[in-house]
Order: C-alpha cells, then sequence, then structure tokens
C-alpha cells in the first residue's frame, strides 16, 4: 500500500502529513503568517524524522490544489513537484473546498443542507462553491463578492452551513434565518492525505509537467509603498 506525503499550503498555516496505508502516520503544523516559504521543508523533514520513514519510500506526493493563498500555493507545488521528480512518483491534487467541505461532514454527521465553504479572499470577497450534503455541486467554485443578497435564492428554500476562513466575515451581511456559521473548520493536512490516498488507488494523477494550482485569480503585486 502506498506512503503519502501530503503538503497543505494554501491556507495561512503551513502544514505537512504522512499516511501509510490511509492511515495518518504524522503530521505537524506551523501556525505563522507566511510560513511557508521557510517552514515547508524543515517540516517534511521532520515528519519523516518523526515517523521512521524515509523519503525515499514514497510512493507519491499530495497539494492543496486551491483556490487559496497565491503564493501558499505556489510554494507548495513547486515543492511537491520538485519531490515527484526527484523520486519519480506521481503528483495528487485535491481542491481545497472539497478538503473543507469533507472535514464539515466529518464532524457534524447527519446535517442535512447546503454547505458553502469559503475561503478569504480579502475585503468581502470569498473563494466559494455549494455542495449539497452528499458532495454534489450545486454552484461551481468562484470568487464572489459578499453581499445581503448573496445566496438569497438558495437559503429561500435550504439551510445552509458556511465555514472556511472567510465565513466569519460574512456573517454580518448574510442574516437569513436558514444560514448557519460554523468555526473550526479549516484545510488540514491529514484529511487531504485521507483523499489523496482515494485518488492513489484510482491513479488520478497529474501531469507534473502541465498542472497548475486553481489560483482562480491573477496574482496582482503591490507596488511598494501602495496603500490599496
Amino acid at each position: 500500500m502506498a506512503l503519502i506525503l501530503s503538503l497543505e499550503t494554501s491556507a495561512s498555516s503551513c502544514a505537512v502529513a504522512l499516511h501509510h496505508e490511509k492511515a495518518l502516520v504524522s503530521t505537524l503544523e506551523v501556525n505563522e503568517p507566511q510560513a511557508h516559504a521557510s517552514k515547508l521543508a524543515s517540516l517534511i523533514h521532520d515528519v519523516f524524522k518523526e515517523s521512521g520513514f524515509h523519503i525515499r519510500q514514497l510512493n507519491a506526493v499530495a497539494v492543496s490544489a486551491g483556490p487559496g493563498s497565491y503564493t501558499g500555493l505556489r510554494i507548495g507545488t513547486s515543492t511537491a513537484k520538485g519531490i515527484c521528480y526527484a523520486y519519480n512518483i506521481p503528483l495528487i491534487a485535491v481542491n481545497t473546498l472539497d478538503v473543507l467541505a469533507v472535514s464539515f461532514l466529518e464532524q457534524h454527521d447527519g446535517k442535512k443542507g447546503l454547505l458553502c465553504p469559503m475561503i478569504d479572499a480579502k475585503r468581502m470577497e470569498v473563494y466559494c462553491q455549494v455542495m449539497d450534503s452528499g458532495l454534489n455541486i450545486v454552484q461551481a467554485v468562484e470568487a464572489k463578492v459578499v453581499d445581503e443578497t448573496s445566496f438569497s435564492e438558495l437559503l429561500k428554500d435550504h439551510e445552509m452551513f458556511f465555514f472556511g476562513d472567510g465565513a466569519a466575515k460574512c456573517s454580518a451581511v448574510i442574516t437569513h434565518s436558514n444560514a448557519v456559521f460554523v468555526d473550526h473548520i479549516r484545510p488540514e493536512a491529514s484529511m487531504l492525505g485521507r483523499m489523496a490516498s482515494e485518488k492513489f488507488e484510482k491513479k488520478e494523477f497529474e501531469d507534473l509537467v502541465a498542472f497548475t494550482p486553481f489560483y482562480l485569480k491573477d496574482f496582482v503585486a503591490k507596488k511598494a509603498g501602495s496603500v490599496f
């Protein structure tokens, strides 16, 4: 069975996990802003040291595909590709919003309604998608500026659960009685690895040359000294 290293760099935290035969062996995380570049390599080193496995034993590397932090996704993807090239192993990518949705269902078993994982995209914008409790897509992934009319048609007939680091700021403007905001749901390397193990069995691998993260929006660099 597979030994899979998972890299979660889509959000503010930086995390890695190691799964063997679908079971979590070890996971480590750093919750520091903009720590991906400085901490990811050391986390990978430490997770192998803690686990007793060697990196040469890897069968695949999994990466959070986005949407999310532009810089974080680039760092995670380039690191994952480097390992895959070095050891001639496949790359697996999992949509970050899917990771959030599966995490929600695991923590809130039996909840019926629509799921809306949200990733903060600054100001009142979020990256989001809407799914039913069977993870069937109701509204595709989009970058959405949230206001008091957002999701109003869906909320008329459905209870909706909003979660992820973009959800909290939306609670002040989405006030419908069917809107439920859930805290403490975030993308985790451990869940990413579990989902990647299923993809490994199905041989759902990415093209190492062609794969790019799901940025959703182009990166816009700020000028030095700019206020906006």
